[in-house]
């Protein structure tokens, strides 16, 4: 091996150690769930997206399974040269009209959906109109295409300021295509981009606007339909990012918008162009998922019971949630040294909680981010308050 390679590691890797950013992670023993099998311990689990239990469902395992008999474990190839199944297919329409949109191009991910669909969708003629707390596979999407985007050429707004943003559009006239690109639930604070404006300034200054929902899927609007139906903005949001890993279950990204789109991205968006498909399991799991979450609601009102529950409790016990308007809540601990320090203790206490820390948020804001969801009981959240005052009361910090 290189010496001069793994010296570099080295050095980087004990930087990372000593600015207390050095991540390792933990290893789940246990199917997902409010209590966990982690690291050969039980635990409460406050760092899964898994918002609706769906991940360990039993419909959605069942149908799993039987894909399994009746497809086997793999497409075998990539969509496009000969991977698609009419499962897929069945999964893609399944969600167009989950998501009240013409049609729905699925991806491996997230991650990949954005990296696919922001570079097909922009030219070097073109800007993208950015907020500032976007999530990072919005921002390497960004940075992957032609446009104009850069914070320093003042294509970035404050952190939901809609008159930064009405200033970004005036200033964009020349440009070909203007893009509004926001998350709809932001991943690190909890709160709700505010998209009624957003649409409505799209729309007087002919731009177009994408959403990530990633974590706004299951969460929020008519069966977790998203934050376009949350707002009742149906037909008014061009492009809608959704995820299928967080509270469907299991695996995966969306693109949801016109029939055009689609068939766009299916010939420039790279990750579909040159990715495996998902195994027929997969797809088949998400349709399960979906029927549960269009047809039984109880796994949305517990998710929305625990959250309101654990807030109010964090709240009476003098913690800072940040605002927090969704089941993420976080809670702010301020220096890294003490998020840090604060989840190593919160470990010892039973509970599984990250620190979020730079460069994922700003420096002086680190956090504890907390995630309650529809598999955590009373009992799971009076444990974890109790931990975490015991904490907080070690380190004086927190509050």
């Amino acid at each position: 091996m290189n010496g001069t390679l793994q010296e570099w590691l080295s050095g980087e890797i004990q930087g990372l150690k000593d600015a207390h950013l050095y991540k390792k992670p933990r290893i789940l023993q246990s199917a997902a769930g409010g209590r966990v099998m982690m690291d050969g311990k039980s635990v409460i689990n406050l760092s899964s997206n898994n918002y609706l239990g769906l991940a360990n469902h039993p419909k959605v395992r069942e149908a799993a399974l039987a894909a399994i008999e009746k497809w086997g474990v793999g497409a075998g190839a990539v969509r496009w040269i000969g991977g698609t199944m009419s499962v897929h297919e069945e999964l893609e329409e399944r969600l167009a009209s989950f998501k009240h949109t013409e049609a729905v191009l699925v991806f491996s991910g997230g991650f990949t959906a954005n990296s696919g669909c922001i570079p097909a969708v922009v030219t070097k003629d073109d800007v993208i109109i950015s907020d500032e707390l976007n999530h990072a596979s919005i921002i390497d999407g960004v940075r992957l295409s032609a446009a104009s985007y850069r914070k320093s050429e003042g294509w970035v707004y404050e952190h939901k300021n809609m008159d930064q943003l009405e200033d970004c559009l005036k200033r964009a006239d020349h440009f070909k295509k203007r893009m509004i690109i926001t998350d709809g639930v932001f991943s690190m604070d909890g709160d709700i981009a505010p998209l009624p404006a957003i649409v409505e300034l799209a729309e007087k200054y002919d731009a177009f606007v994408m959403v990530d929902d990633a974590h706004a899927s299951g969460v929020l609007g008519k069966n977790g339909a998203g934050t376009a139906s949350h707002f009742d903005l149906y037909g008014r949001v061009d492009i809608q990012l959704g995820t299928l890993s967080k509270a469907l279950g299991v695996i995966g990204g969306y693109i949801a918008g016109s029939s055009s789109l689609k068939e766009w991205l299916i010939n420039r968006g790279r990750p579909y162009l040159f990715s495996t498909a998902h195994p027929p399991m997969v797809a088949a799991a998400l349709i399960a998922a979906l029927d549960v979450m269009e047809n039984d609601p109880e796994p949305m009102e517990r998710l929305w019971s625990s959250s309101r529950k654990w807030k109010a409790m964090l709240h009476e016990a003098g913690f800072d949630t940040m605002g927090s308007e969704t089941p993420i809540t976080p809670i702010l601990f301020g220096e890294e040294k003490a998020a840090q320090e604060a989840e190593r203790l919160l470990w010892d206490e039973g509970v599984y909680a990250l620190a979020i820390v730079y460069p994922t948020v700003g420096k002086g804001s680190a956090r504890i981010r907390t995630m309650p969801n529809a598999t955590h009981t009373e009992e799971d959240l009076a444990d974890a308050l109790a931990a975490f005052v015991r904490v907080r009361d070690r380190l004086g910090a927190g509050v």
